[in-house]
């Protein structure tokens, strides 16, 4: 893991961001205190519709008007 100080990864982000696509991971540090880590993003698959149906069913009465009590703590 390569370490560099804040004002060469401010003047070098561009290659440090290439080193960092081909996998490699880049501490920034501030003195001699790391402060951020680059490290590459893990592509994501294509999304998967439908994998939570079944997990939740909409009840019968989800549209039915709210108790009186409900409401009037909405006017108060």
């Amino acid at each position: 893991m390569t370490q560099v100080g804040v004002h060469e990864a401010k003047t070098q982000l561009s290659r440090l961001l290439r080193r960092v696509a081909s996998g490699e991971e880049i501490v920034i540090t501030r003195g001699t205190t790391p402060i951020a880590r680059l490290v590459p993003i893990e592509p994501h698959g294509p999304r998967k519709l439908g994998r939570d149906r079944g997990l939740f069913e909409l009840p019968e009465d989800f549209d039915a008007p709210l108790p009186e009590e409900v409401l009037d703590t909405f006017e108060q």
